[in-house]
């Protein structure tokens, strides 16, 4: 399979493939039918990161084959959202025959939305310059003036040049409410956005009438926090990065959220904080012991939980965990299932035709 070409006539073959991985990972703790969740079988990534290769008078994206590391050529990326797509050969064009954009010009990564905004990030292997500044602006506003809604940032080494904004603010329907979200550049956001509303719906669904508060680690831009806000009492959420962290302060506000409070700090932090075994000045002014928390929402990188955080989550009553890597999950799973059960599995497809899943579980002490 090149970029330019899905396999779309294979997509419900490659999902019952997972659907059947996924049971057979699950099937020693006894977990129930999975919930099957598909994603769009084209156009359902919002993001996307290309190399730029320079033959002769023409430049042109590239991607690299994973296995044979061969270079491609990449006009159209029909994972890529149609917003990406439209822009991609527009950017060429302007681009190719300008020699102060092209210069040194090695990576174009693109950030959208399905409110219609993106982000444009060209990187360089040189100094960027008040040329190259305006430049750029004057390639911002031709774009704009065909009808996009875009900002443009040039990056080289130690350096970030954003000619308005570094943001996107995505807007996406959920359970009967529009969310807004701010995506920062370069931050880590849900690649797959019809795919991150079905798992927050299905978060949301599995939560219903929860008692007492939500503790969330790896909240990220507040992604779950904003949207599980509704079926609990109070939200207390961690996060590592200082821009995620920001932009879920700034998610709160818009959305007018008023039980949601993000701490900045890593999971195995807090987890040391709940265990006394470290104070942190980050906590001063926020009483711990003022949440009830009957639930623990996770969502870890692919490494998983570590040992200490493991035992942590195992103290709450109601355990719901997103993972991007079931190997880690399952490896989890192994201590939270001998005092919690599987009462809830559901496989999100968020990266079709790859080998990726995504997989959502809810644990119920027993």
């Amino acid at each position: 399979m090149t970029p330019e070409q899905l396999p779309i006539e294979n997509y419900d073959a490659q999902l019952a493939e997972k659907v059947t991985r996924l049971q057979g990972m699950m099937s020693p703790f006894a977990a129930p039918e999975v919930e099957v969740f598909r994603s769009p079988v084209s156009h359902y990534r919002m993001r996307a990161e290309f190399r730029l290769w320079h033959d002769g008078d023409d430049i042109y994206h590239i991607m690299f084959d994973q296995q044979t590391r061969e270079r491609i050529r990449v006009d159209s990326f029909p994972a890529a959202s149609e917003l990406i797509n439209r822009l991609m050969p527009l950017l060429i064009e302007a681009i190719r025959d300008n020699r102060v954009l092209r210069r040194k010009l090695f990576q174009i990564d693109y950030l959208s939305t399905m409110s219609n905004q993106v982000v444009v990030s060209l990187l360089y292997h040189r100094k960027l310059d008040d040329e190259w500044q305006q430049a750029a602006a004057a390639l911002r506003d031709a774009l704009r003036a065909q009808g996009f809604d875009l900002h443009l940032i040039g990056r080289a080494t130690k350096t970030k040049i954003c000619l308005d904004q570094d943001f996107v603010d995505e807007r996406l329907p959920v359970a009967g409410r529009e969310l807004v979200y701010r995506q920062v550049e370069n931050s880590f956001t849900q690649p797959n956005a019809a795919m991150n509303i079905q798992m927050l719906e299905w978060a949301l669904d599995v939560t219903e009438g929860s008692q007492g508060d939500l503790l969330e680690l790896y909240c990220g831009n507040g992604n779950f926090s904003l949207a599980l806000a509704r079926n609990f009492r109070r939200v207390l959420a961690t996060e590592i990065a200082k821009p995620s962290v920001a932009s879920a302060q700034y998610n709160i506000a818009v959305n007018q959220i008023d039980n949601v409070q993000i701490i900045r700090m890593s999971a195995e932090e807090f987890t040391q904080a709940m265990n006394g075994t470290r104070q942190f000045n980050r906590l001063q002014g926020i009483d711990l012991t003022s949440y009830h928390c009957e639930t623990i929402f996770v969502d870890p990188p692919r490494s998983g939980l570590d040992d200490e955080t493991v035992k942590m989550v195992q103290a709450y009553p109601q355990i719901l965990y997103i993972s991007c890597n079931p190997e880690t999950l399952s490896a989890n799973l192994q201590t939270l299932s001998q005092t919690h059960d599987v009462t809830r599995l559901a496989l999100f497809d968020q990266f079709p035709y790859t080998h990726h899943m995504e997989c959502g579980v809810l644990l119920t002490r027993r």
